[in-house]
């Protein structure tokens, strides 16, 4: 398996990222703040203006470490990575699957199948850990919603009817949502899923978290040879990487919405680290959001079995599993894609 390596988040306005022979330096102000050997890191992000020098994104690319860049806001702009890596066979047989209906709405069954159950699993948590909560008879009454949603789509016809199934398993999720934050409510109020821009606090946290675990899944699928671009349940789009939303839908629940619950309900993070434009968009501020990246990475560490492997790891490496899994389906030794189901 895999080991757990670290990402570099580069969140200051203004931060240069160069090269000191095999390191990578951080630089603010013309100092040194930071260096880190080039074979301890998995990635690098960008957040907001940030500037990196030609020789540290080769130094990046001959190791496979993918830059990526991400406005202040959390919305992926650019990455920046090396040659393609992985067996052209098995992306080849991936190009015919992903063509291929029948496939297509078997994938796609079963990563929605995991993000309800997902879903539902975070709803009933919420129950048992706050069973005074006086909004208990909707969450349960959404729960109940989720299970037979997830009960429909043992029989599917097609990724339409998927895609349909999942569109009313997130109106029935969210609707809850605002029910899960028992704290902070005045700041962290949830009236729905807003973005591009964000319009809240509670969403602008969950859309730059969901973008974080973007990057990660994106080095995930390309380290094992897929193409990220080229999914089963998200429709092909240039520049869209469908294949990680796909992947990812199993677990935003349990990565990002679990974590930004917590840190809300804890008070990790407050409503004055949020600010809103004039454009009506909300931005976190360069202190909240190290926060909230200092949280993610943590939780990354956290060991969790895997349901289908039996294996412990660190939840960071559940994505890299479930890509090795995909791989493993697409060239045939695994009759299904078997997705994650949080325990």
């Amino acid at each position: 398996m895999k080991r757990l390596l670290n990402t570099l988040y580069v969140t200051t306005e203004g931060t240069y990222v160069a090269r000191e022979g095999d390191t990578v330096k951080v630089q603010m102000d013309g100092q040194t703040k930071l260096r880190l050997p080039i074979h301890t890191l998995d990635g690098i992000v960008c957040i907001g203006r940030v500037t990196c020098s030609q020789p540290v994104m080769e130094l990046c690319c001959d190791h496979h470490v993918n830059i990526s860049f991400m406005s202040p806001t959390g919305r992926f702009r650019a990455r920046v990575g090396g040659p393609v890596s992985g067996n052209v066979l098995l992306r080849r047989e991936h190009y015919r699957r992903a063509d291929d209906a029948d496939t297509c709405a078997n994938v796609a069954t079963a990563i929605v199948s995991a993000k309800v159950a997902n879903c539902r699993s975070v709803l009933l948590r919420a129950l048992r850990d706050h069973p005074d909560n006086p909004d208990k008879d909707s969450l349960s009454e959404a729960s109940a919603k989720l299970d037979e949603i997830g009960r429909s789509l043992d029989a599917v016809p097609s990724v339409v009817s998927v895609r349909a199934l999942e569109g009313e398993a997130a109106r029935f999720y969210f609707g809850a949502f605002e029910h899960l934050i028992v704290a902070q409510q005045e700041d962290f109020f949830f009236k729905g899923r807003n973005r591009r821009p964000p319009l809240d606090n509670i969403n602008a946290l969950l859309s730059f978290l969901y973008t974080v675990l973007t990057h990660d899944v994106v080095s995930a699928l390309e380290g094992v040879g897929l193409d990220p671009c080229v999914g089963f349940l998200h429709v092909d789009r240039p520049g869209r990487p469908s294949l990680a939303l796909d992947i990812m839908e199993e677990f935003r629940p349990v990565i990002v919405d679990r974590l930004a619950l917590s840190l809300v309900n804890r008070q990790q993070i407050r409503g004055k680290g949020f600010t809103h434009t004039e454009s009506g968009a909300v931005l976190m501020d360069d202190e909240t959001r190290k926060k909230v990246l200092v949280a993610y990475q943590e939780r990354k560490k956290q060991e969790i079995t895997h349901p289908f492997l039996g294996e412990k790891m660190p939840a960071g490496l559940l994505v890299f599993a479930q890509a090795q899994l995909m791989s493993r389906y697409l060239r045939g030794d695994l009759d299904g894609y078997p997705p994650f189901f949080w325990r």
